[in-house]
């Protein structure tokens, strides 16, 4: 056997192509990885129950989720950090005013608060899930949630982003935003389970795409960006593979010499 390596993989664009689908070619790939005994986990944007199907498929149970809020390792939760709970009640408030309706995540639901939106539908129908957010303009009451997603068109968000310290807002569409702790990322979460497996930074990899993947692909050893991802994106990565329909992660395990 290889000497083990743990390798973290993005979802959205990095996993999946464009169109939602898992190629063929990746599916292969994390299958050769785990025969050759290295550790493959997802860390991803989004909250456990969006890709429960793919986890099962791909056979991956080490994950960090929200944006790295939400850790488990071999099945068992190993972090939680979510979100200012006050402070998420006023930017509800808020946003509501301004007819910017919020999504919240839990690691087992979503919810919005109102009962439908042009921002939401858009948004979510997007990531191609199956399903929408339920209504429950309470869901945040005593209740620990790990990211929310602040349905605001680029050019507005300004107005959030200079008022509530305690939290960062990352666009992942041009109507929405994901809204995680001040300071937290994808590399806090990886860290968790660095920390705990115990893996020295020469076996570490990661491949992303997005502007949430910047932390993850400047502080993971071996980071590779997708052909599809940005230039700023491309900029943090030690290495740029293909284009995610173009077989990205099967070219970038085999330029990391993880399978043939």
């Amino acid at each position: 056997m290889k000497e083990q390596s743990i390798i973290f993989f993005d979802i959205d664009g990095t996993l999946l192509d464009t169109d939602k689908n898992l190629p063929e070619s990746a599916k292969r790939a994390v299958a050769r990885l785990k025969e050759d005994g290295h550790i493959v986990a997802i860390a991803t944007g989004r909250a456990p129950f969006m890709y429960e199907e793919l986890r099962k498929e791909l056979g991956i149970d080490t994950f960090v989720s929200c944006n790295g809020q939400y850790v488990v390792l071999e099945g068992e939760v190993i972090y939680r950090n979510p979100l200012h709970r006050e402070d998420l009640a006023a930017l509800t408030e808020e946003a509501l005013g301004n007819d910017h309706p919020v999504v919240y995540l839990s690691e087992e639901d979503m919810m919005s608060n109102v009962p439908e939106h042009e921002y939401i539908n858009e948004g979510i129908a997007s990531l191609k899930l199956g399903i929408m957010p339920g209504h429950d303009p309470e869901y945040h009451h005593g209740r620990d949630l790990y990211q929310t997603l602040l349905f605001v068109p680029e050019g507005e968000e300004e107005q959030y982003i200079d008022k509530y310290d305690n939290f960062d807002f990352i666009r992942w569409h041009p109507v929405s935003m994901d809204v995680i702790p001040k300071g937290a990322s994808k590399a806090e979460g990886i860290a968790k389970v660095i920390d705990e497996l115990g893996f020295p930074a020469e076996r570490q990899y990661a491949f992303g795409d997005g502007p949430n993947d910047l932390e993850m692909l400047s502080t993971v050893h071996h980071s590779f960006a997708m052909g599809n991802a940005k230039d700023e994106v491309k900029s943090k990565a030690r290495h740029i593979t293909k284009h995610v329909n173009d077989n990205g992660v099967e070219h970038g395990l085999r330029m990391a010499g993880l399978i043939q």
